[in-house]
């Protein structure tokens, strides 16, 4: 490999590693805020009733 070749590409060393970890902390975030809307009362009270009307109608 030419060395200005290898130059160039050791100065983007560890960019992908930086962007996994971008996207992992923002995958981790939007997992937190959905287990915070999960646990609230009015959508596990929605979430029942869409169970409990589903299973009524294919019984």
């Amino acid at each position: 490999m030419p060395a200005a070749r290898v130059r160039r590409l050791g100065r983007d060393a560890g960019a992908a590693t930086a962007e996994y970890a971008v996207v992992i902390m923002a995958a981790v975030g939007f997992a937190g805020l959905l287990v915070v809307i999960l646990k609230s009362g009015a959508v596990q009270g929605m979430l029942t009733d869409l169970v409990h009307r589903a299973l009524t109608v294919a019984g």
